[in-house]
C-alpha cells in the first residue's frame, strides 16, 4: 500500500469517528499499545528540542527505505508523533517527500492539540522530511540514529 492508499485508509478510519476529540482519543489508545523505545535509544541525542514533554525520535535507512520510531513521556505526544512515524515507516525517501501530512488537519486532529503539541508534530514531520531528503541525495545534515526496531 502506497502513502496515498494509506492516507485513504487512515482518513476513512478516523472520519468514522464523530469528532476530532474522539479521533485523538483513538490515536492515544493506539499509542498505549506501541512498544517503548529501548533504553539505549532514549538518550539526549535523540530528544527533539522545543517540546515541553520529552520526545525521543530515531531514524534508520535500510534497503532504500526510511524507518522511524519515537517515544515520549506524554501519551498524547507519543500518539501524534507515533502516527507520523507509523505512516511514513518503511517508505522510500521520494515517496515521503511527495506526501506531506497536511491531511491530518482536515480530520480535526491538530485543532485539538495545544500549541506545544502542534509544535511537536511539526518537529517530527520536519525530522522525517529532512531524513528522507538526506537519504534521497538532497544533502540535508540528518544522519541516522541507531537502528529502529
Amino acid at each position: 500500500m502506497n502513502l496515498a492508499e494509506k492516507q485513504v485508509a487512515l482518513t476513512a478510519q478516523l472520519a468514522a469517528l464523530k469528532n476530532g476529540q474522539d479521533r485523538l482519543a483513538l490515536l492515544v489508545e493506539r499509542a498505549r499499545k506501541l512498544p517503548p523505545l529501548a533504553p539505549e535509544l532514549r538518550v539526549a541525542p535523540n530528544l527533539l528540542p522545543g517540546c515541553l514533554a520529552r520526545l525521543w525520535f530515531v531514524s534508520h535507512f535500510r534497503d532504500g527505505k526510511c524507518f522511524f520510531a519515537c517515544d515520549s513521556d506524554s501519551l498524547v505526544v507519543k500518539a501524534i508523533a507515533g502516527l507520523l512515524c507509523e505512516f511514513y515507516r518503511g517508505r522510500a525517501p521520494a515517496e515521503i517527500l511527495a506526501h506531506s501530512p497536511e491531511f491530518l488537519a482536515s480530520l480535526g486532529i491538530t485543532q485539538h492539540l495545544t500549541p506545544n503539541r502542534r509544535n511537536a508534530l511539526a518537529r517530527v514531520w520536519e525530522r522525517i522530511r529532512q531524513f528522507a531528503e538526506h537519504n534521497s541525495g538532497g544533502g540535508a545534515s540528518v544522519p541516522a540514529s541507531r537502528p529502529v526496531p
